[in-house]
């Protein structure tokens, strides 16, 4: 295999007799804005047994041509052509498809948002750009993924990116690193369904299928079956739904939806195909003697492929146990894709019937019950995240994978990519709020949600209170500068709103061990530790767990220069200390910027730089330290020299390239009751860029960088012993070598996915406290809802197609299928 060269994208194509529209595909190509330099076409000649691979050397000698002397279809021929190929990025091109000049430019600006995008799909028209090929994807419970309004007028309503099942093979992209890691696609396929079957494995392993329409490609729409009949189009369709199906629907479902998929794959054929089934009844007399009866194929077509999915049964369940053993998205998840999943597809009426007793027998056209889990945090839900909405996004990732989720903002929601639910609900908006009380089984919530919302005061629902920040004790510092009555009321006022969700909650997280002492104690005196909790639950890990503050497993990328060479005053062979995150009244930044100043005598290159000022959630004003701190860098002549101030708050997913441009962390605070209880989060973000540590004592963090050698720990406001550990995480290499070994040894246990263990393992069976017994439903566990089968014709059903439609296409395009139906009616 080549060497993959980082940021080079790969183009496939495929080509079987059809060289002049491959040639037309590649001078397309040869159009886009796209630095050609990071640009690969490889063209796969796939057995057409003419002049093809003559003419494409001629035409286009620039390309990577690949010969094979066989036809190995569409799945065979794209595997060939990525073998061959170099790229960090595959992008798949059907030959008769031509791409709009920014289709990869968009594609590649789609991955770089996440590190967790596998694919990307791109929005196809016909030639003319006039009629849909794709714009989103869905899926039929019987393994039939299929295209909405294909062959439709482009739609009214404006598309938007959205997490998708698969993407089109006529025009996608795919990570290099994915699309190996999946094996590519299936070539027992052959053709029809591998890039529905990719799109689903690779949802299942947890990355996500992007729809990005702006990475815009057109279609011409041959016939690729031409010639061969049609009753062998109808062989693979039937045989390759078969084949995704059985591979990919999960353990809980495949027992029922397996049978039910064959059942209805005989239906529908021998409904196309117009045979009689009830021929061979004994009351039907007539035709015994002869030993053969005339059908088409088409009839004959399911059973063949039921045959050949019999035959390959083997090889199919070694895959499918390969799948379902590393799958890491539940089946719940896995539907949310599906979209309008009970579609009949054919509408012959015998056929229906056929289609409704399958269904109604075998309750396969809808998802799995799953729990539904509403996460409330206080703060903005946006590009820029401060700790609470960062704790609650990642919360909303993990629990997504099982459950159905949705995050309330109460301060504001910018509409991001997320494989959850995303709502503002306005303070004191109680109506709202209700209707999404009412949906939950289960809700997770921080600071002051219920002193806001009536309904989570008075809610039977399950309630986990997340209480990792003691926000009584940060009051303490906040309002330290208030006048008395004011402070007091500050800090009686927190206190109040923890007791209530303290004597309500059904489970507790706390942020640390000596954060869990702390709770308990008030739990204790709230008369929480009694015999009905401690019955079972002897240590009451059931009661309140320990779920710190995490970091993500994928390590920070530099994406761009962000300080060094860039901010002025900072060079790029400067030392930069970073203040990851906000600066707040109960900080002490002041030693820091006094250290700063000392260690500037002796190092005219060392900078420092606070990363976060003005905080994203506009109630927070910037705090008097900030404008002090700035009054102090001027007098000590090191600001803008040595020490620099962010203007306002860095977005959360560019964080990382201020993280991989620093040489160290540090934090500065004072000694007092909030930081013996405190959790400083921006201490993750240096565990996640591998930046040696500076801290003040007192803290969590400090215990834990002490014993693990990860860093200095000074004791609060001593500036001489901080400037010297400063000196020494910044120019003492082996000890910065050291340190860098050590964070790379104990970070795992700070992933989100090992932080928040307590909290995805509670709401696996989410159950009310013992001594909350006035609020269970039987046993208290949430009890799973019973599904309705919704009949798959008449006005409910109408009216079920009419606001999908609705949803995903516009007014204009419900009301051509309304006029469609009544002709059809009509007729």
């Amino acid at each position: 295999m080549p060497k993959l060269r980082p940021g080079v994208v790969s183009v496939v194509l495929v080509n079987f007799r059809g060289a002049s529209d491959t040639i037309e595909a590649i001078r397309q190509l040869g159009l886009l804005d796209w630095p050609q330099e990071k640009l690969e076409i490889v063209v796969v000649e796939n057995g057409s047994g003419d002049d093809s691979a003559e003419r494409l050397r001629a035409a286009a000698p620039h390309i990577n041509l690949v010969v094979s002397t066989t036809n190995e279809g569409f799945a065979g021929g794209c595997n060939i052509g990525v073998k061959a190929s170099s790229g960090e990025y595959i992008a798949l091109l059907n030959n008769d498809a031509k791409p709009d000049r920014s289709w990869v430019r968009a594609a590649v600006a789609k991955f770089e948002e996440s590190p967790r995008i596998g694919a990307v799909a791109s929005r196809v028209l016909d030639w003319d750009g006039k009629l849909v090929d794709y714009i989103g994807s869905a899926m039929t419970w019987y393994g039939m993924g299929y295209k909405p309004l294909t062959a439709e007028p482009v739609p009214s309503k404006a598309d938007v990116a959205h997490d998708v099942l698969f993407g089109t093979g006529s025009a996608m992209f795919v990570r290099r690193s994915v699309y190996d890691a999946l094996e590519g696609f299936d070539e027992r396929f052959f053709m029809f369904f591998e890039d529905v079957d990719l799109g689903w494995r690779l949802n299942l392993q947890g990355w996500r299928f992007v729809y990005e329409p702006a990475s815009l490609a057109y279609h011409k729409h041959h016939a690729s079956m031409e010639g061969f009949g049609s009753y062998k189009e109808t062989y693979l369709l039937e045989r390759n739904a078969l084949f995704t199906l059985y591979k990919n629907i999960g353990e809980e479902t495949v027992d029922q939806a397996l049978p039910a998929a064959m059942m209805l794959s005989v239906r529908r054929n021998i409904s196309r195909g117009a045979v009689d089934s009830t021929s061979f009844d004994l009351r039907k007399p007539g035709g015994d003697a002869e030993k053969s009866v005339d059908i088409s194929k088409q009839a004959v077509a399911a059973l063949f492929s039921i045959d050949q999915f019999v035959e390959q049964l083997p090889s199919l369940a070694d895959s499918r146990a390969k799948i379902q053993a590393t799958r890491s998205v539940s089946e719940s998840q896995i539907w949310r894709l599906f979209g309008y999943a009970d579609a009949p597809v054919y509408q012959q009426d015998d056929y229906l019937r056929g289609y409704e007793h399958i269904v109604t027998t075998f309750d396969v056209s809808e998802p799995p019950a799953s729990t539904r889990v509403l996460i409330i945090t206080g703060d903005p839900i946006g590009r820029k995240l401060a700790g609470p909405a960062i704790r609650a996004w990642n919360m909303a990732q993990l629990l997504a994978h099982d459950h159905d989720v949705k995050i309330v903002s109460l301060t504001g929601v910018e509409q991001l990519d997320a494989p959850f639910g995303l709502v503002h609900v306005a303070p004191g908006n109680n109506r709202a709020f209700d209707k999404l009380e009412e949906w939950a089984d289960v809700i997770i919530f921080q600071g002051h949600a219920m002193a806001v919302f009536d309904a989570l005061r008075t809610s039977r629902k399950i309630l986990v209170v997340d209480i990792y920040d003691p926000m009584h004790l940060e009051q303490l510092e906040q309002g330290r500068e208030l006048p008395p009555e004011q402070w007091n009321r500050q800090v009686s006022d927190a206190t109040g709103v923890l007791n209530e969700q303290m004597r309500r909650g059904d489970f507790f997280l706390a942020a640390s061990d000596r954060q869990r002492m702390f709770w308990l104690g008030q739990l204790a005196s709230l008369g929480r530790i009694n015999p009905s909790n401690y019955d079972g639950d002897p240590d009451l890990n059931g009661l309140i767990g320990i779920a710190p503050f995490g970091l993500s497993s994928v390590p920070p990328r530099h994406e761009r220069d962000v300080l060094k060479g860039v901010l002025p005053g900072i060079g790029v062979q400067d030392k930069v200390l970073l203040w990851s995150g906000g600066l707040y009244n109960w900080f002490d930044p002041q030693t820091l910027i006094r250290a700063v100043a000392q260690v500037s005598q002796s190092h005219d290159n060392v900078r420092l730089f606070f990363q976060g000022t003005k905080h994203p959630h506009p109630g927070v004003p910037e705090m008097e330290i900030v404008a002090e701190s700035r009054s102090l860098a001027a007098e000590l002549g090191v600001l803008d020299k040595a020490v620099f101030f962010n203007a306002s708050w860095v977005d959360y997913s560019d964080r990382q390239n201020y993280l991989t441009e620093a040489d160290a962390g540090v934090s500065t605070h004072h000694s007092h009751i909030e930081t013996t209880f405190s959790f400083r989060t921006r201490i993750l973000d240096y565990l996640w860029a591998e930046l040696p540590m500076v801290v003040t004592a007192g803290d969590h963090f400090a215990e834990l960088i002490e014993a693990e050698k990860l860093g200095i720990v000074v004791e609060a406001g001593d500036v001489d012993a901080l400037a010297a550990a400063l000196e020494r995480v910044l120019f003492d290499v082996k000890f910065i070598e050291a340190s860098k070994r050590n964070i790379r040894r104990i970070r795992g246990r700070y992933f989100w996915e090992q932080a928040l263990a307590p909290l995805v393992a509670f709401v696996a069976d989410p159950h009310h406290a013992g001594d909350n017994s006035e609020y269970e439903h039987g046993s208290g566990r949430v009890r799973v809802r019973t599904r309705q089968r919704v009949r798959v014709s008449g006005l409910r059903h109408d009216v079920k197609l009419a606001v999908y439609y609705l949803r995903t296409s516009g007014p204009r395009t419900v009301l051509r299928k309304v006029s469609t139906r009544l002709k059809r009616t009509r007729s």
